[in-house]
């Protein structure tokens, strides 16, 4: 039997971090796109459909409050669970995207990316009974690395 990879959006003006969750996630076998801003993200969550959908709250144009509710009035990407990121630890900030329908919101510390896989395998996009990758991995992607499925919107590398 052969297993479909689960799909992941990162929304993330940050390519550094974008780069860092995308090797993280696809270490555990996921299909991971890059949207580098909120009106991008948007669109390929309209075109791509992702199982979740990883979302920074602070961006330039259009920040993760907005995108969150865009996505949860847009018949469809409203069941699609998004997980918020942000360094900013303020309770607001937390009942905020909370309210505005994101699943989890997780702050951008050291336990940032443990907490993240974590609540992936509570949303069943990762099988907890798995065995995964023990060691942390690295933030670039290593030479040569496939990513055709990593698309990037604006072909940018991931």
């Amino acid at each position: 039997m052969t297993m479909i990879a689960k799909k992941v959006l990162i929304i993330e003006d940050s390519q550094t971090q974008a780069q860092t969750l995308q090797k993280i996630l696809e270490s555990y076998g996921l299909r991971v796109l890059w949207a580098p801003g909120g009106r991008i993200g948007i669109q390929l969550a309209e075109q791509w459909i992702p199982d979740v959908v990883i979302l920074d709250v602070k961006m330039p144009e259009m920040d993760g409050f907005e995108v969150c509710a865009c996505l949860r009035d847009n018949p469809k990407t409203e069941h699609i669970p998004v997980v918020m990121m942000t360094r900013y630890n303020e309770p607001d900030t937390l009942k905020m995207g909370i309210y505005l329908g994101a699943v989890d919101f997780i702050p951008k510390d050291e336990f940032a990316n443990m907490v993240l896989v974590k609540t992936l395998e509570q949303l069943r996009v990762l099988q907890d009974d798995l065995v995964y990758p023990s060691a942390a991995p690295t933030p670039a992607l290593a030479p040569g690395a496939d990513e055709a499925d990593s698309a990037v919107a604006g072909d940018k590398p991931v």
